[in-house]
């Protein structure tokens, strides 16, 4: 999430020190790929995403899918998989999007060249649910909302993790709704469908987020 963290002032010596554990660490002031985020810096983006600090609405500096597609790329960085997601040693982590493709090529642009838990990211689109087989982030689409309930049954016990933003996804079952309210992002993460896909979202991330249950009455 790295086009989100662009300064408006020169970082000295073409280094910038990233927040961890160790004050002292350090990683480069130009990355790779330009959509890349420096690792330790998700929770702050966030944040400033779903507007609980920072005095810029998000309207003001990105369009909306440009930072839902950066959100895709970040839950495979802070979302755990269980080890029969992955049938080989080289499976990559696929960011799967159902249904109408509202990113473009942004979210091929964030994804490329870049490798997360040793694993190379990859995009794959899909027209229907029957052609998933191995996906890790799927992004349901909001022009698949009419059937949501159905792909939503379907994908049950699988472990991918479901995101959307249609009205009542999490409620309805999904795992991370993205809220726009305001110009801002919000996440709604409904846990229990996050334990029955057997995946794990870093405490990091649910700290940002409205958590629910399945069958509650948020949307």
């Amino acid at each position: 999430m790295a086009f989100l963290t662009h300064r408006s002032r020169p970082l000295g010596n073409a280094q910038a020190t990233r927040r961890s554990g160790n004050p002292r660490e350090e990683v480069p002031a130009t990355c790779r790929n330009p959509f890349r985020p420096w690792p330790g810096l998700f929770l702050p983006i966030v944040l400033l995403a779903v507007g609980l600090f920072g005095p810029r609405t998000l309207a003001e500096a990105f369009k909306e899918y440009d930072v839902k597609a950066a959100f895709l790329f970040n839950f495979a960085q802070f979302v755990e998989w269980p080890p029969e997601a992955f049938p080989t040693a080289e499976t990559p982590l696929v960011i799967g999007v159902l249904g109408g493709d509202p990113f473009g090529q942004i979210l091929d642009k964030i994804v490329q060249d870049e490798v997360v838990k040793n694993r190379k990211l990859v995009v794959q689109r899909y027209r229907r649910v029957e052609e998933i087989k191995t996906c890790h982030v799927l992004f349901i689409s909001q022009s698949a909302g009419a059937e949501l309930d159905q792909i939503l049954a379907s994908l049950k016990g699988r472990n991918i993790l479901t995101v959307g933003d249609t009205e009542g996804f999490a409620r309805r079952g999904g795992i991370i709704r993205l809220m726009t309210e305001k110009n801002k992002i919000r996440l709604r993460i409904n846990i229990d469908a996050t334990k029955a896909a057997h995946l794990t979202i870093s405490s990091k991330v649910l700290r940002a987020a409205d958590v629910i249950g399945a069958g509650g009455g948020a949307k």
